[in-house]
């Protein structure tokens, strides 16, 4: 995972399951990453990692076309 960069995280995996599958409609991959601690399970979040040569072109489509 050294080349992948993180493009969006939240505390829902479902949210973050819209956005793995919206930024693959558009031809980049992207992976979701479960950083929740698993004692307890109160901490952490659910992180969307794409490749960085992928990057710039994710986080526009994360900002301008995802919205919860």
């Amino acid at each position: 995972m050294d080349n992948w960069q993180k493009v969006f995280s939240d505390g829902s995996p479902v949210r973050a399951e819209i956005v793995k599958s919206v930024l693959e409609e558009n031809g980049i991959p992207a992976v979701v990453m479960n950083k929740i601690e698993s004692v307890y399970r109160i901490h952490g979040q659910y992180e969307v990692m794409v490749p960085q040569v992928e990057f710039s072109k994710a986080q526009n489509i994360v900002k301008n076309e995802i919205s919860f």
